[in-house]
């Protein structure tokens, strides 16, 4: 077992499957004591069960570390507060928190429901905002903590996912706020944007119709081959060594920074993003004066037709 942790408590939302499990097992094999928060819902956000976190918490244990589940749901005020509750209630303190439930429901924007994207928003933003905000208010009092938050490279603009890229990219904006907020008081805040072959993915692509739907975008053979990439080589694991980092001390100086992981890649943005190219006058621009300037300045290469954003 490594050192990174010891005696360091973690909360690692959405733990009992894929990314979440390997992040909750990362930490406790540096020594971390560790909260197993998951409702045990399926990949839609449906139904709930006890298993999931339970069957982690087991391994944790076996392992020799120390655990404790938490079935709470993160999208509501009492649930959120009640997972960083029994950090304290079973650890007596919270120093790291890693926001990762959720979950998507694809749907072209025009047949989103009200009801899908307040569901989505509720447990991706939402729930990563009202356990981080029932965090900082015990972190500020301890002069420390970390907080690690999961993002997508959906975020930034995906076929299909209005909603998910919606509540993905507002991680994002919240992370830098919450990193200027608590920087002063020794917290640290994160964001990952993970690729990696999860229990939804898999879901997805055998049973959900993303098979199907990557090989209209790129054709059958490259669809087939980035889903076998993804399940057969970019594991869970291979992003929880960046978290499981970003939660020690050792990354003090980390703090308000977006990353991309997968099997060994580990990239970070340019942040705040660069203004690529400035079109100047002396005065206000017109809009005939934009309609002849444009085409052949700051738009010159843009086509309406956006490619995918799929990393590799």
């Amino acid at each position: 077992m490594g050192e990174l942790l010891r005696g360091r408590v973690a909360v690692v939302t959405g733990s009992g499957k894929g990314l979440g499990c390997a992040e909750a097992m990362g930490l406790a094999a540096q020594g971390a004591r560790v909260v197993v928060n998951d409702l045990g819902t399926g990949i839609d956000g449906s139904g709930t069960s006890r298993g999931p976190a339970d069957e982690v918490v087991a391994e944790i244990i076996n392992a020799g570390g120390e655990a404790v589940p938490s079935y709470a749901s993160v999208a509501t005020v009492d649930g959120a507060e009640s997972i960083i509750k029994t950090a304290l209630d079973s650890f007596g303190r919270i120093d790291v928190l890693v926001n990762n439930a959720g979950f998507t429901r694809d749907r072209m924007v025009y047949n989103v429901t009200d009801e899908e994207w307040d569901a989505v928003m509720k447990t991706n933003l939402y729930g990563t905002f009202y356990c981080t905000r029932a965090a900082c208010r015990i972190m500020r009092k301890q002069g420390y903590g970390r907080i690690v938050n999961t993002s997508s490279h959906a975020g930034l603009g995906n076929m299909g996912q209005a909603s998910y890229s919606a509540a993905k990219e507002g991680i994002v904006g919240l992370t830098r706020t919450v990193a200027r907020d608590m920087g002063r008081y020794g917290v640290t805040c994160n964001v990952i944007r993970p690729v990696a072959g999860t229990r939804r993915f898999e879901e997805m692509a055998r049973e959900g119709g993303l098979k199907e739907a990557w090989a209209r975008m790129w054709g059958e053979e490259l669809a087939e081959e980035r889903i076998k990439l993804m399940e057969e080589v970019n594991r869970p694991e291979d992003v929880a060594s960046l978290v499981v980092y970003l939660a020690s001390e050792k990354a003090d100086n980390i703090n308000g920074c977006v990353f991309e992981v997968w099997h060994g890649h580990i990239g970070i943005y340019v942040d705040p993003p660069t203004v690529e190219q400035v079109l100047q006058k002396d005065g206000r621009w017109t809009p005939e004066e934009l309609a002849e300037a444009m085409p052949s300045t700051l738009t010159k290469d843009k086509v309406r037709e956006l490619p995918p954003i799929f990393p590799f």
